[in-house]
């Protein structure tokens, strides 16, 4: 039996990007084409990252039950964080 999904998931923390989001999120010179562009251009004109101000964390997968999810996602963006401030208290409490 296959496991990919019949029809396609919509995520309302991750909406289909518009003209205007692409337009926005290039940097590109005006009229410049990635597929024009050689990689030391490339490298020039998107830069690097730079430090982190934070300490990083690490991705992971869980399954979390749809009580869980729902409740978390119910007080708006942030929920990921809002989940791991909650497990950091546990933990906290724990040690």
């Amino acid at each position: 039996m296959s496991r990919k999904l019949k029809e396609p998931v919509f995520d309302d923390d991750n909406p289909e990007w518009t003209k205007a989001d692409f337009a926005a999120a290039t940097k590109f010179p005006a009229g410049a084409r990635l597929k024009d562009l050689n990689p030391a251009e490339l490298a020039r004109i998107l830069g690097k990252r730079g430090p982190q101000k934070a300490p990083t964390k690490i991705p992971v997968s869980i399954r979390l039950s749809p009580e869980v999810v729902q409740h978390f996602k119910a007080k708006g963006p942030g929920w990921q964080s809002r989940i791991d401030n909650a497990l950091r208290k546990i933990v906290k409490k724990a040690g």
